[in-house]
């Protein structure tokens, strides 16, 4: 099953949320995956100068690969801020809450992605 979406943040969202509840994805998990979402998003919004990065999800098997691309080609540097920087701690986040992410570069722009496993 293969979605792209709206850049959105709470169509994007919602969108999620249905297709992992709908195929039985725990509270948890969900949770996990629309944060790291989330901050995809910003990022792309923020970082990559893009005001409608593409949203693409898709669950094959028990894999949950979403990507959201941005036309940015400055590829995202995981940082160590300092203990009260209010930024910096966005892919410490999704490293965190994902089990693999990465960044592809494209011909124009790049592609930030992360996947979930299901949890049986």
């Amino acid at each position: 099953m293969c979605i792209r979406n709206t850049p959105s943040l709470t169509l994007s969202r919602q969108a999620l949320r249905d297709v992992l509840t709908r195929n039985g994805w725990d509270g948890e998990t969900i949770f996990n995956a629309e944060l790291a979402l989330m901050e995809l998003l910003v990022n792309a919004w923020r970082h990559g100068d893009t005001t409608a990065p593409v949203v693409w999800f898709s669950l094959l098997d028990c894999t949950l690969r979403v990507t959201v691309s941005d036309e940015s080609d400055a590829l995202p540097q995981q940082r160590t801020p300092a203990d009260f920087a209010e930024t910096g701690r966005g892919l410490q986040l999704v490293s965190g809450l994902t089990h693999r992410w990465g960044v592809d570069p494209q011909k124009r722009g790049k592609t930030v992605w992360y996947e979930l496993d299901f949890a049986s």
